[in-house]
């Protein structure tokens, strides 16, 4: 399939998703809204789910690929892992599909952000913003704070609250009070002896 045509039915599929939820979209809608042929989706997706898995590796390569970006111009570490926090909070937010699939049909995501299968999607999130990290830190840190980063964003985007994702100030203070002391300074036991 040519990428336009792919990617015409993924930006089709998502429409769908957003319109209906995940259940009730299926691929005759989908052809519908790319303006294609039904054999023309089949060919390329046998199924919905292989059109589902498609279309979220694109958009999580999407969102990694804009998270990295946005720390381009980051001073400190802080700085970084501030801006990979608010982005990936507000693009994830801002995504139709995603509204939709939580709001009315959360059953589908909540084995996904869980135990195992949520174990294998914050390693696979974390790898793809590993990158905004490495300026200011050695690889295998830069990892463990990408995954530190996504568990923390995850549970903030899993609960309600009061806005406190997009309030700078208190995502900074939770950055530097919670999450860079081990990554930035020895950590101490109540003698204030480095432990070996």
């Amino acid at each position: 399939m040519p990428p336009q045509t792919r990617d015409q039915v993924l930006d089709a599929f998502l429409a769908c998703v957003a319109r209906f939820g995940m259940t009730k979209t299926t691929l005759d809608d989908v052809a519908r809204e790319a303006g294609c042929a039904r054999a023309t989706v089949y060919r390329y997706f046998p199924n919905k789910q292989v059109l589902a898995a498609a279309a979220v590796t694109r958009e999580a390569d999407a969102l990694g690929a804009a998270v990295v970006a946005a720390t381009a111009d980051a001073a400190t570490l802080s700085d970084a892992v501030v801006t990979v926090i608010e982005t990936g909070s507000r693009q994830l937010l801002e995504s139709a599909a995603l509204t939709t699939v939580v709001t009315i049909e959360p059953e589908i995501v909540l084995p996904f952000i869980t135990f195992d299968a949520g174990a294998v999607l914050g390693e696979a999130a974390a790898r793809r913003i590993v990158p905004a990290f490495m300026p200011f830190l050695a690889p295998d840190d830069a990892l463990r704070l990408a995954e530190w980063v996504v568990r923390i964003g995850m549970s903030y985007l899993c609960s309600p609250d009061d806005g406190e994702i997009f309030d700078t100030a208190r995502v900074r203070s939770l950055v530097e009070e919670f999450i860079l002391p081990g990554f930035t300074r020895p950590v101490t036991n109540t003698e204030g002896v480095v432990p070996a």
